[in-house]
C-alpha cells in the first residue's frame, strides 16, 4: 500500500506540474466532487468504489477503500458494497473483488496514511 501512494503522488506531481490548465481542472473537479454536501464524504466513496469495482480499475478500488477506511466505514458494511457491486457488474467483477478484499485487509491492517489529493488514475 506504501508504493501505492508513493507511485500516486509521484505521477500527480507530474500531471498537475504540468500545468496544463484541463488537467488541473479535472483533477479539482475529482476532488471536489467527493466532499460532503448532500451526500457526506463516506458515501460518496462508496459509491466511487462500487463505480471503480465496475469500472474494473484496481488503482481506483484501492484509493476509494483506503478513503472509505479513513472515514470509518466498517468491515461489513465494505462486504455490503462489494455485493452491490457484484450485482450491478456480474461476475467480470470477480477477479476485481479478489484483489479488493485483500487490499481492504491491508487498509484495515493499519496503513490508511491517505494525505494525498485524490484522483483515480
Amino acid at each position: 500500500m506504501d508504493e501505492f501512494d508513493r507511485y500516486r503522488s509521484d505521477m500527480n506531481e507530474k500531471l498537475l506540474g504540468s500545468n496544463h490548465l484541463g488537467i488541473k481542472r479535472f483533477f479539482a473537479l475529482d476532488t471536489q466532487a467527493y466532499e460532503d454536501g448532500a451526500l457526506d464524504k463516506r458515501t460518496k466513496e462508496l459509491l466511487g468504489l462500487v463505480a471503480s469495482i465496475v469500472l474494473r480499475c484496481d488503482d481506483c478500488i484501492t484509493y476509494h477503500i483506503k478513503q472509505s477506511v479513513a472515514a470509518g466505514v466498517t468491515r461489513p458494511e465494505f462486504l455490503d458494497t462489494f455485493n452491490v457491486a457484484l450485482v450491478v457488474g456480474g461476475s467480470i467483477t470477480i477477479p476485481h473483488l479478489r484483489r479488493a478484499i485483500d487490499r481492504l485487509d491491508q487498509a484495515l491492517a493499519g496503513t490508511t496514511d491517505d494525505s494525498q489529493p485524490h484522483t483515480h488514475e
